[in-house]
């Protein structure tokens, strides 16, 4: 068993209960020390461990290829190298097949977006309480180390995404366009308001999905990771690593997912209609 002192349901509730920063209910200000201290905390409360290990993660993502490119080669790479410029060149070619347009933000977008989604994901694959038990030992009752299982961050991004289809949407149709885009099609000017339910309902959905799926998908692996934890110890590698394997597929689809979804998006708000 991952714990001999705590039940089950305790050890499950444990991983998944984010490292929270908030205010009290007697007004000061500090740590929840359970998740009942942190759901009464409110919509200004701040996921500590989402929000540490989502930067850290970015902030490793934007030295290593900052430093790659500083040292970049003509002769023979080195491994690092040829890691980053297998990934460059595999998102460009995606930007290349999918958006037909021209702008200097795509594909840095993609790039990021993808590295960084899947920097996320593959701290899953972390041994279940090695993070949280080093947490321990510096006084934090919870720490979640996968930013990508906080529908905090998986919305955030989706969000993000969303704001920037619609900025450059109304950027290049103009106000104008982008309002006869939502209230003519597809039924023309006669289907006006179902036109308008359709539409919005269409834009709405697709930071929703967006959001909703990376967080599921990455929320339900580990989940099972918690879950294979608790069994006898015997029997936990015969499971865990079979799954780890599969896993891997999930996390690196799901990046690319969240990544190609972006450029579809983007590219349709180039696009006139």
């Amino acid at each position: 068993m991952a714990s001999e002192t705590i039940t089950s349901r305790e050890y499950i509730t444990h991983h998944l209960t984010n490292l929270t920063y908030g205010q009290h209910a007697d007004g000061s200000w500090g740590l929840a020390h359970s998740g009942e201290e942190a759901a009464q905390m409110g919509f200004w409360a701040v996921n500590v461990d989402t929000f540490g290990f989502s930067l850290a993660l970015g902030m490793i993502f934007m030295f290593v290829f900052h430093r790659v490119a500083k040292r970049v080669t003509t002769g023979v790479p080195g491994g690092m190298q040829n890691l980053v410029e297998m990934i460059v060149d595999f998102v460009d070619d995606n930007v290349k097949g999918m958006f037909h347009h021209e702008s200097k933000l795509i594909a840095p977008m993609a790039l990021t977006i993808f590295v960084w989604v899947l920097m996320m994901n593959i701290m899953d694959l972390v041994p279940i309480d090695f993070l949280p038990k080093l947490g321990e030992v510096f006084g934090l009752h919870f720490l979640k180390v996968v930013p990508s299982t906080d529908v905090n961050i998986t919305m955030g991004l989706a969000l993000s995404v969303f704001c920037v289809v619609v900025f450059f949407s109304i950027k290049q149709k103009g106000l104008g366009g982008f309002a006869a885009e939502l209230a003519f099609h597809p039924f023309g000017k006669f289907g006006l308001p179902i036109n308008l339910f359709l539409e919005v309902v269409n834009l709405l959905a697709k930071p929703i999905s967006l959001g909703l799926r990376l967080f599921g998908n990455l929320y339900a692996g580990e989940m099972i990771f918690i879950l294979i934890a608790l069994l006898p110890f015997w029997i936990q590698w015969a499971l865990s690593v079979p799954w780890a394997i599969f896993h891997i597929l999930i996390i690196v689809l799901q990046a690319f997912i969240f990544m190609v979804l972006t450029i579809v998006y983007m590219a349709m708000a180039f696009d006139d209609h």
